[in-house]
């Protein structure tokens, strides 16, 4: 679920491509589709809300319910012959990781084969007797979310066979932010396939655009791609998601801070997994990253989570591009009370966690401080925030515990070894961001062609 319950005002007028059926319909009659989707794939579906005698009320007012596309193409009589399934499978609720078969859909008896395990790519037999393949998956807007890759091979595989191939794009909630370094060859891998940094501020719709505009696609034959855009959808358009994109995201504070707890996965720091708030703290079980004491068990969603069966020394976070939407934090503790100082940067500050109820402390009062150490974390973060990895390294480190055990993972995620070996390096959070903004420049006008939304002041996050 999204972390507020009502969209924000913004969101409420856009409609995602999916929703656009007199844009696309035409483009399926008389044909054979197949259809890569997940539980994202919602329309909303508006009809008349029955008055109590059981007919239609006399305001005319739409009740409105979300409805997964394949049952609103299958109303439309649609001929829907096939379902593929990315990561964390066709209903959203694998593991992270988790190989998924094929199966059968057992409402509409639809073949459903898996795009996540052994086979990444459409086979030919996926394709054999479709015309049509339609995308509609809700991304987050980071290079190693892997739905991103899924789209690829989509592509890719569609047009060796001739297929048509029609993206329905929806927004993306991290769209304000380009930044991180860029993918180079020698580590492109499924969850890295593209020369863009981190966070592209793309959406797919407009990136699949840019997959076959620069050729990234290994093969020289084309069919038809059309992107369905967002209408109403502009760069600056907040947009909290109707349902959580995967397990570990539930809410939209988790999907803000994913571009940099994930590159804790490829260390010895737990960002959550196997307790109530994945991707929503920083945890370890020796180094005090916090004071919350957090313990790790096996859940929905990770059934064996890294440090499963211990306590961590935990800081929850907020990311503070985000803190003043949230309308309440479901999960005590989530809550932010004024505690301890911090220490970052060699200078003291609050250690300040979001409490949006009315009974939460006001900043300026006033409680007993305790003095900490210089291995404090902050806590409030936002787009790819490297000087929360620093502070943790060094705080893991003084610890004497390995931060990185396993590297060649935090560098696929990265998409270079470049930023492991300056955090080794002792370099500080400038002298890394100042080390790819060429290559963002770069990017910038490269991708400049391919955007449908209006472009606004986007930002390098520090």
């Amino acid at each position: 679920m999204a972390a507020s319950n009502t969209p924000p005002a913004s969101a409420t007028q856009i409609k995602v491509g999916a929703e656009q059926f007199d844009t696309y319909l035409p483009l399926l009659s008389g044909k054979r589709v197949a259809l890569v989707v997940n539980q994202s794939a919602l329309v909303t579906n508006s009809e008349p809300e029955p008055s109590g005698d059981g007919e239609d009320n006399s305001t005319g007012l739409p009740s409105t319910t979300k409805q997964h596309l394949l049952d609103a193409l299958l109303a439309r009589n649609i001929n829907v012959v096939s379902i593929m399934s990315p990561e964390h499978g066709f209903r959203g609720d694998k593991d992270a990781g988790e190989k998924i078969d094929s199966n059968i859909d057992i409402q509409t008896g639809l073949p459903i084969h898996s795009l996540y395990g052994k086979t990444k790519k459409p086979s030919v037999a996926m394709l054999e007797n479709i015309d049509t393949v339609i995308f509609d998956i809700q991304d987050v807007g980071v290079r190693f979310y892997t739905y991103l890759s899924t789209l690829h091979y989509v592509i890719e595989a569609a047009f060796e066979q001739g297929v048509d191939v029609i993206v329905l794009d929806r927004p993306n909630p991290n769209i304000a932010y380009v930044n991180g370094p860029l993918l180079t060859p020698p580590f492109k891998s499924f969850i890295g396939m593209h020369p863009i940094p981190v966070l592209h501020g793309m959406t797919l719709g407009e990136l699949a655009k840019m997959i076959v505009g620069e050729g990234w696609i290994d093969t020289d034959k084309r069919a038809t791609l059309t992107v369905v855009s967002v209408a109403n959808y502009t760069r600056t358009t907040l947009y909290s998601l109707p349902v959580a994109p995967s397990p570990n995201l539930p809410n939209d504070n988790a999907i803000r801070l994913y571009p940099t707890l994930c590159f804790f996965e490829g260390t010895s720091v737990s960002i959550g997994r196997g307790t109530d708030l994945p991707f929503q703290l920083i945890g370890h079980p020796v180094a005090k990253l916090g004071n919350s004491r957090i313990k790790v068990n096996a859940n929905h969603g990770a059934s064996n989570p890294k440090h499963k069966g211990t306590t961590l020394f935990a800081q929850t976070l907020v990311a503070n591009s985000y803190a003043s939407e949230l309308s309440s934090v479901q999960d005590s503790q989530a809550q932010m009370l004024i505690s301890e100082p911090q220490i970052i940067g060699g200078s003291t500050t609050p250690n300040v966690r979001t409490n949006t109820s009315s009974k939460a402390r006001k900043p300026k009062e006033k409680i007993a401080q305790k003095p900490v150490a210089k291995n404090a974390i902050s806590s409030s973060i936002s787009g790819l925030n490297i000087q929360t990895l620093l502070d943790t390294f060094n705080a893991v480190k003084l610890a004497n515990e390995t931060f990185f055990t396993r590297p060649d993972f935090f560098d696929k995620l990265a998409g270079n070894s470049s930023l492991r070996e300056a955090i080794v390096a002792g370099k500080n959070a400038d002298e890394i961001y100042e080390s790819w903004q060429a290559d963002i420049v770069k990017f910038k006008a490269q991708r400049a062609p391919y955007l449908l939304y209006s472009e606004q002041a986007q930002h390098t996050s520090k």
